[in-house]
Parts: structure tokens; C-alpha cells; sequence
């Protein structure tokens, strides 16, 4: 049976309550940034359900969303902004940049579908009709010249509602996609009291990280983008949400350390042990073949001098952690 389809009540764009001089000067990315343009968006969705025998106005829970996320642009004013790239010819290359002279605003979508909870969590694998909660669906972050560097998408189903955020790649990593998260809630439960700019408990820093002793990279060695831009044709896969309660992390976490004579081992990589062991294993990878768990660490803490956690931006690299076989 297929599922009943999202349908869009409207359509808008946010732009931030104050414009400050900040937001009207060029903006560069970082290295870690760069990497990034091929990347797809940030896509995390919250669901919540609805309080029950209480009426909730929707016409008034959006419009506190629209005008606390106005106030929240203020201090994250490069996700109201596109990116713009300028084309030189001796030599060829590239800039890429954010372009303050085109900042049309967040985009912010209002839509509906007659499912409740149960019809998404229930199902064995995640409905297809999951990824239409998200405006920029398999987006890559190049198309940050056209598209918004924010979209957010509010889905009324019949008992909850479903904020799905779409945030680019190259402004930020996830430690940076929860501080703006949290820093919306922050404004939302104030209900717009908390509008003064100095107001913010935690003020992101957008200036960006250059290591020392390195210029910052301002044109890429390409002629056109195509050259650099990858858009992989993913077959069509299943998607599966497990659930691991405290106890079975803590009884996992015993064994491995058990099995491998340590008490060092965490309950991180206990479970990520357990996870890749199983994808390996259902991907019938022979037993004599070498296979590599990539996983995102932030580098906050990690250079020196360490950047504070509210740095705004994109500061991770992958890495190969020593798994609990």
C-alpha cells in the first residue's frame, strides 16, 4: 500500500531580525569547510507528539517558530545566506565563498500528512515517505549556490508534529548543528521576550579557524565545478533504527573488555565493534580481507590551541578507531 503523501500547506523564507556589520562582509570558509562542498546537508528531524486533551493552535506554535528562528539567524547570520562563486582565469580556478549580497533568508516549509507515530516507528524499516519530512533530500552542499543553507520542515501528522532541518555541510559540523538547534529552542521557549542580541547564552563564533602559520585557501585549482562535484548514484536501501537500552550498552561493554583482558575499552566502541562486525558480516566480506570503521571526531579539544565548543563551523576529520574484535 503506498503511503499518503506530504502535502504543502506553505512556503516561506526567515531572514534575521537584526542584519549587524558582521553579516554584510565577505565570509571565507576553512580548510575542514572546503572539504565538505561535495558532501550532502546535515538532515536531523525531531519528532514530538502531541499533548493529549489539549488543543494546540498550530497557526501560533508556527509563528513563535518563524519569529524565534528570525531572532536565532541574528547570531547565525551566514545560514540565511547562499553561497557565491567567482571564476578567475589566470590561472583557472575558483572562489567560493559566502555571498553576503544574496541572503534571501532560511527557508521554512509548512506541510501535513495523515500518519500518526506509530505508522513511523512501528514498521520493521523506516518509510520511504520519512524522507520527504526533509526539504533537501540527497541535496549536496555545492547546491548551496541555489538552494538555502537552511531549510526547515514542520509536518503536522495526526498526533505529533515533525521538525526536519536541513542544514549545509560546509557552515557546519554536527557539534555546530545542535548548538544552533539548542540555541532555537533557547529562543523558542522565551516566546520572543529574549530578543536583545546580547541575550544568547551561548553566542557562536563565526570567524573562521585558519591553522597557524597557514594563509586561508582562497581559490581552488579547477576551471569548472563539475570537476570537483560528485553526486554517487546510491541504490535504493533499506534503513533500519535500532534501539540499545543502558543495560545491554553495559553488558556489552563487560564482554569486550572481558574478552580482550582490559577495562579500557568504551561503550562506544564496544557497540561500534558489534555494529560493524554485523555490516561486515551481512556484506559476506571474506575473512581474510581487511575492513576499515570510519568514524567523525571533533577537533575542538584535540589542536592547540584547543577552539571553544561554540567555534561555529566545520572542525572534525574521519578516523579509523581501534575496534573491540
Amino acid at each position: 500500500m503506498n503511503s499518503p503523501t506530504v502535502k504543502i500547506i506553505s512556503d516561506c523564507f526567515i531572514n534575521p531580525k537584526f542584519v549587524s556589520e558582521a553579516a554584510k562582509k565577505p565570509f571565507y570558509f576553512s580548510p575542514w569547510d572546503l572539504l565538505m562542498l561535495t558532501a550532502n546537508y546535515i538532515q536531523t528531524g525531531l519528532l514530538f507528539r502531541l499533548p493529549e486533551n489539549q488543543d494546540l493552535s498550530i497557526t501560533t506554535f508556527l509563528d513563535d517558530l518563524k519569529e524565534s528562528l528570525s531572532t536565532t539567524l541574528t547570531h547565525f547570520h551566514p545560514l540565511a545566506a547562499r553561497l557565491g562563486a567567482i571564476k578567475h582565469e589566470n590561472p583557472p580556478s575558483l572562489t567560493v565563498s559566502l555571498n553576503p549580497e544574496n541572503s534571501p533568508g532560511a527557508r521554512f516549509i509548512h506541510s501535513a500528512v495523515n500518519l500518526t507515530v506509530d505508522d513511523i516507528l512501528t514498521p520493521t524499516d523506516v518509510p520511504l515517505v520519512v524522507q520527504s519530512f526533509f526539504d533537501h533530500h540527497q541535496a549536496v552542499n555545492h547546491d548551496g549556490h541555489e538552494l538555502s543553507l537552511l531549510s526547515v520542515k514542520v509536518t503536522k501528522l495526526v498526533d505529533a508534529i515533525f521538525i526536519g532541518c536541513s542544514i549545509n555541510h560546509m557552515l557546519v559540523d554536527g557539534t555546530s548543528y545542535w548548538h544552533f538547534i539548542n540555541s532555537w529552542s533557547e529562543m523558542f521557549k522565551s516566546k520572543g521576550q529574549n530578543s536583545h542580541l546580547t541575550r544568547i547564552s551561548r553566542p557562536p563564533i563565526l570567524d573562521r579557524w585558519i591553522p597557524t602559520g597557514s594563509d586561508p585557501i582562497v581559490n581552488l585549482p579547477f576551471s569548472h565545478d563539475v570537476e570537483y562535484i560528485n553526486r554517487p548514484n546510491r541504490p535504493m536501501l533499506r534503513e533500519r533504527i535500532f534501539h540499545f537500552s543502558s543495560d545491554s550498552l553495559a553488558k556489552l561493554k563487560a564482554k569486550a573488555n572481558s574478552e580482550c583482558n582490559t577495562t579500557k575499552i568504551s561503550s562506544l566502541q564496544s557497540l561500534s565493534a558489534l555494529v560493524w562486525r554485523c555490516v561486515t558480516r551481512a556484506r559476506r566480506v571474506p575473512a581474510d580481507q581487511e575492513t576499515d570503521c570510519m568514524m567523525a571526531i571533533n577537533n575542538r579539544s584535540r589542536i592547540s590551541p584547543p577552539l571553544p565548543e561554540i567555534y561555529f563551523g566545520n572542525v572534525m576529520h574521519m578516523n579509523e578507531p581501534k575496534l573491540a574484535f
